[in-house]
């Protein structure tokens, strides 16, 4: 179906965004002697393997001792270093979350949260791995900075950005290959909403994955006579505000898009933005208060709701509802 649609972007290729973190990692590595990376015993996982071999001074395999992990990384800032820690989005946020409030949050160490498999794409490995809640986890702790990245590019641009940013960060990206469509030679700005494609009727907020789902479904739209508007919110918290309330003034609408629950994610971020200062209809695209299951990335986002087609359906509804 891609094919035959306009998109405002394409793609040639499809790359996990775990290898951008990994690809971005290693340079990190080389531009700052002060990054440093841990992991739980996932080297291969998190691609953290090429970075291991150029600095194995500088790496540290922790085993399966999340928990311990984070403790060390936080010490590890008391010196100037820059730490990254690798494991599951599960293992970063749900099993450590104690260690993350009270040795990292708090104190507002400069530990990056590199989280991989997050959300259903994580695929066949079923609910027990495919962690929902971590963006609501994060983004509630003071100081947490938390980022979501679309591809490959995007999120190799973020790794990068994070080692020169001070401050406690959640990194999240996933483990199925994904359409690279978003520019190489890209500057990642913490905290800035990007504007892909304008729009009148009606604005979609989407993060991660779902930002290429968002771009069929602008075409889709357009097919159809709907001006959607697309924005990409690769960062969370701090959140664009302005972005926000700047697209939703000329729409009067939104749809937003996210591999998370309902709850505590992007959805709730756009709506509270909203609400406080200019209400508006809101349509969430996310899993609606469920544990996930074994199946293929493609299978489990179109079981869940999570797919462009989708997508299409929350603008339609909103419309309705302006």
């Amino acid at each position: 179906m891609e094919k035959t649609l306009d998109l405002k972007f394409n793609y040639t290729e499809k790359k996990d965004t775990r290898s951008g973190f990994g690809d971005g990692f290693l340079e990190a590595g080389h531009r700052n002697p002060n990054v440093v990376g841990l992991c739980a015993d996932l080297i291969g996982s998190l691609k953290m393997g090429a970075f291991q071999k150029e600095f194995p001074e500088r790496f540290f395999q922790v085993g399966i001792a999340e928990a311990n992990m984070m403790g060390i990384a936080a010490g590890m800032t008391i010196n100037g270093k820059i730490p990254f820690t690798g494991t599951f989005a599960n293992f970063s946020t749900g099993r450590v979350y104690d260690q993350i409030r009270q040795s990292i949050a708090y104190s507002g160490k400069n530990v990056k949260i590199c989280a991989s498999h997050a959300g259903l794409t994580l695929g066949e490995d079923g609910a027990t791995h495919q962690i929902l809640e971590d963006v609501g986890m994060m983004k509630m702790l003071p100081h947490m900075t938390v980022i979501n990245p679309c591809d490959y590019n995007q999120t190799k641009a973020a790794t990068i950005a994070i080692a020169d940013y001070e401050g406690p960060v959640y990194l999240r990206f996933g483990r199925p290959s994904w359409p690279i469509f978003t520019d190489p030679a890209q500057k990642f700005e913490i905290g800035k909403a990007w504007k892909m494609i304008e729009g009148t009727d009606v604005t979609i907020f989407a993060t991660g994955h779902l930002v290429w789902e968002a771009v069929v479904a602008e075409a889709i739209l357009r097919s159809e006579g709907i001006s959607a508007e697309v924005i990409n919110i690769h960062t969370i918290k701090p959140l664009d505000e302005e972005a926000i309330l700047d697209s939703v003034a000329k729409t009067g609408c939104a749809v937003t898009a996210e591999e998370h629950q309902y709850n505590g994610g992007l959805g709730d971020s756009v709506a509270q933005t909203l609400a406080r200062n200019n209400p508006a209809p809101v349509e969430y695209v996310g899993v609606n208060d469920s544990f996930g299951e074994s199946g293929t990335p493609t299978q489990l986002l179109d079981k869940y709701g999570l797919d462009a087609a989708n997508i299409v359906a929350a603008a339609k509804k909103v419309l309705a509802r302006k």
